[in-house]
Formats: C-alpha cells, sequence, structure tokens
C-alpha cells in the first residue's frame, strides 16, 4: 500500500533531500511551500503555514502528482515532515521570525490531530543549546550536548523552536500521536563541501555551531526512518554527523575554544560535539556522508 506524506519547506534546503528520498523509496509525496521546488520531484501546492485554513484544507488534500491523474481523491495521510520556517536569525525581524515559526508548527500539529494524522516529524535546532545565536561567546553547559540538556537560548529563533518542542509534547499528550522533534544540525548540500578548504584554515567559524554538521542526504534517510519507527510517542533527537566539520581534534577545538566547559564523557578523536547517540539507538541512523569523504 503506498503511504502519503506530506512535506512542508520541500523546497528549500534540507526539505528537498526529504522529499526525494521518500519519492526514491516509493512514498508520495505532497509539498507545501510558499514557491515550488527547483526539481519537480514532488507537486508543489503553495500554502502559508501560518494560516490555519489554509493549513487545514492543505492537510486534507490529494497528494496525487496531476490534476488528470485517474484517481485524484484526497487519501489519508500518513505523515508530516514539518520543515517549513524562518531558517535562522537576521532574515526577517525578530517578532515576525518567532511568529511564523511558532504558528506555523502549531497549525500543524493542530490540523493533524483534528484529521487524525499520527506521525509528524518536525524540524527543531542545535540553537535551542543557546550557544549558536548568543549575542557574543557563551560556554554550553557541557559537552557533548544532548538532549537532556537544560535549553536556555536567548534569541527569538531558538526560543521559538523551544516552544514548538513543548508544543509538540503537549499535542503528544492530547492525541498519542508520535511527534518526533529532530534538533538538526547545520544542514551540508554536496556542493558546501567545497567550503572545507576555507573552514579549515580557521576553526573559529564554526565554533558557534559547535563544529557540527549533516549531510541533507543524511538528515532525509532520518525523517524516513521515523516516519518507518511507530510507537516512540513524543520524542526529541538531534541529527547530527559522527564527527566535528573540522581537520582538527576535538580534544583541540574544546582546549581552544571552550577551555572552562565540562566534558560529560572520553569522547572520539574527531567524535561530534552534538551528540547523535538517541538518534542512532532508536532509529538505528547510520551515517553515509562524511566531510572527508566528500572533499577527497
Amino acid at each position: 500500500m503506498t503511504k502519503r506524506v506530506i512535506v512542508t519547506g520541500g523546497s528549500g534546503l534540507a526539505g528537498k533531500w526529504v522529499v526525494e528520498d521518500l519519492v526514491a523509496h516509493g512514498y508520495e509525496v505532497l509539498n507545501l511551500d510558499r514557491v515550488p521546488m527547483a526539481k519537480a520531484t514532488a507537486r508543489t501546492l503553495i500554502t502559508d503555514i501560518t494560516d490555519a485554513g489554509q493549513v487545514f484544507n492543505a492537510l486534507a488534500s490529494s497528494t496525487t502528482a496531476k490534476e488528470f491523474d485517474e484517481d485524484i481523491e484526497p487519501k489519508p495521510i500518513d505523515a508530516i515532515v514539518h520543515f517549513a520556517a524562518i531558517p535562522r536569525i537576521l532574515v526577517t525581524t525578530d517578532n515576525e521570525g518567532f511568529r511564523i515559526n511558532v504558528m506555523g508548527t502549531y497549525n500543524i500539529l493542530d490540523a493533524a490531530s483534528k484529521l487524525g494524522i499520527s506521525k509528524v516529524i518536525l524540524a527543531s535546532s542545535e540553537t535551542t543549546y543557546g550557544v549558536v545565536f548568543a549575542h557574543r561567546h557563551r560556554d554550553p553547559a557541557y559537552f557533548p550536548l544532548d538532549e537532556d540538556y537544560p535549553v536556555d537560548p536567548m534569541d527569538s529563533y531558538a526560543t521559538s523552536k523551544v516552544i514548538n518542542e513543548v508544543t509538540a509534547k503537549a499535542f503528544h499528550a492530547r492525541t498519542g500521536a508520535d511527534i518526533y522533534c529532530f534538533r538538526i544540525g547545520n544542514v551540508l548540500d554536496p556542493v558546501d563541501y567545497q567550503k572545507f578548504a576555507t573552514w579549515n584554515k580557521d576553526a573559529s567559524l564554526r565554533k558557534r555551531i559547535a563544529w557540527s554538521y549533516i549531510d541533507g542526504r543524511d538528515l532525509a534517510t532520518a525523517c524516513r526512518l521515523g516516519i518507518e519507527k511507530d510507537g516512540l510517542g513524543f520524542q526529541v533527537m538531534n541529527v547530527a554527523a559522527d564527527d566535528v566539520s573540522s581537520d582538527q581534534p576535538t580534544a583541540t577545538l574544546i582546549e581552544r575554544f571552550y577551555p572552562n566547559v565540562r566534558v560529560k564523557k572520553p569522547l572520539g578523536e574527531f567524535e561530534t560535539l552534538l551528540s547523535n547517540e538517541k538518534l542512532t539507538r532508536l532509529l538505528g541512523w547510520k551515517q553515509a556522508y562524511k566531510w572527508r569523504e566528500q572533499v577527497g
């Protein structure tokens, strides 16, 4: 039986890989976005996620590819991958980014609950740890950053993501749906591997993100595994590569840039500081794209 998935933000940097991966694995996918996909891997339904009426209508729409297909009747949706959002600070005003991210996520979860869609993958962020968009350098409480960390951001973007996690937990309590919040590291396109020559010359360029990264294709795999894994309830999981995006060892990076931060456990030579242990344990995810292999 064909599984039907709605992806929001499928025209964006990360979302396009999610759509492509799902289609390649036999899913019927509908993309909700403000603009069509550059590569029309799936049909795009132009949707404003901050408009509750549009969201409810979109989640009840047909996922068929073309308007002249033999059967265009709307069918039940099996899962939603919600990536549509203002992606960072300094893109729009703080209040507008906050409004779009919070209300967009609320509308998706609210409509999903009322339409009986019981699986939602939400894009949260590594910024929730409060280091990335702090006004200036800020030490985290400890490394590696994990899902038990007492998140305490100061910026509007990361705060919107924390609120979205709380909202997701509330909807899970209400409906029992599986809602998995992915705290996603810095997403890379294949073309971005060309930047490592510059990044490796100056390790401080990626200090704020604790040298995290995740290839968009590996992120897409995590989303598909989340769709296929039922019964976990509400979960928050980091999605990051196994290694740091630097040619310097992890211990050297900590000693140079974060000398006062407590390290909770022994770390491998190049081990990530954004722990992906929970993701690998719960979903069986494995990294396929490592920067050293991609840079060549």
